[in-house]
């Protein structure tokens, strides 16, 4: 004969969390807006149902026996997972998307990520954020192809609105024992042009640009700004590098601006670009305005010029 399997409802897990985290049945009832009665019937059905004995009056307290404090443990995550759905659908009802995506060039300060990220995360009602990290024509074909919800640009595609953002600043450098620092002058850009540069490659397919490239003889071409960076540190060429991603570096004496005549600073302007603002829900707006706060608190906190 097979096992009669018990069946014990959502309802009445959540009834016996309820008496054992109130201690008792009259102040569950009172937790759970309901009759002592229906707190006390709950109970004792599923206690008919169960094989083993889950709750034990000790005087006027409820108490888990061993094998309860099993079951409630495991019956703890199916309790949170019904929450989770309940609040789900609610924000579905209310028009949250269940993603975002947002597409962001590499130069974007990644701190000033970090803090607007921390910024969305309680307001974000469990919508998830799928980060795209971009160079150059990369961020901007997210857009065209619809790929990106959200973008931090540099170059605003045909037929797209953005608002300032930051400016990031870019900073020419090299290792201080570079033969470039060794000339112990000015430099030209015809000085540069003898020397291998890097630069980070465009992650667009269609359009690709070279951004900041001298026309160096030696050009060295890499996917990620933090092995460009490693590279200038080993001493290996110089590059144009932002401010904010080689802060300790310069700190650090890794690295060194070089004192070029004219061109040692390159600022760029970084946008914010909706896909289709008239479409985008609530978490995108949302993300939006946390990327747009963190900025404005950033921003006040630099505007002293970057010393080179």
């Amino acid at each position: 004969m097979a096992q009669r399997i018990p069946r014990i409802s959502l309802e009445q897990w959540v009834i016996l969390q309820a008496v054992v985290e109130e201690g008792s049945y009259a102040k569950a009832a009172e937790a759970l807006s309901r009759s002592q009665s229906s707190i006390s019937y709950a109970l004792k059905g599923m206690q008919e149902q169960l094989p083993v004995k889950a709750l034990t009056i000790q005087g006027r307290k409820a108490v888990l026996s061993s094998a309860g404090e099993t079951l409630l443990r495991q019956a703890r995550v199916l309790i949170n997972d019904a929450l989770n759905l309940e609040y789900l659908a609610s924000n579905l009802a209310e028009g949250w998307e269940t993603e975002v995506r947002l597409a962001v060039e590499a130069i974007f300060p990644t701190t000033l990520l970090s803090q607007a990220m921390a910024t969305f995360v309680p307001e974000s009602r469990a919508s998830r954020v799928q980060l795209i990290e971009s160079v150059l024509s990369g961020t901007q074909e997210t857009l065209l192809n619809g790929e990106a919800d959200l973008a931090i640009i540099h170059h605003l595609p045909p037929g797209f609105l953005g608002q300032s953002l930051i400016n990031v600043t870019f900073l020419a450098v090299a290792h201080p024992e570079h033969p470039l620092h060794q000339l112990n002058r000015e430099l030209t850009h015809n000085d540069l042009r003898a020397h291998r540069q890097f630069v980070v490659r465009d992650s667009g397919i269609k359009r690709r640009q070279d951004f900041g490239w001298l026309a160096a003889e030696q050009r060295w071409t890499v996917t990620q700004l933090n092995t460009s960076i490693q590279f200038i540190k080993d001493g290996l060429g110089f590059a144009w590098l932002p401010y904010d991603h080689i802060q300790a570096e310069l700190d650090a004496g890794h690295l060194k601006p070089l004192p070029l005549a004219e061109g040692g600073q390159r600022q760029v302007e970084l946008f914010l670009a909706y896909a289709n603002r008239d479409a985008a829900g609530p978490a995108t707006h949302a993300l939006a305005q946390s990327l747009k706060n963190a900025c404005q608190l950033w921003s006040s906190q630099h505007k002293q010029q970057i010393s080179t």
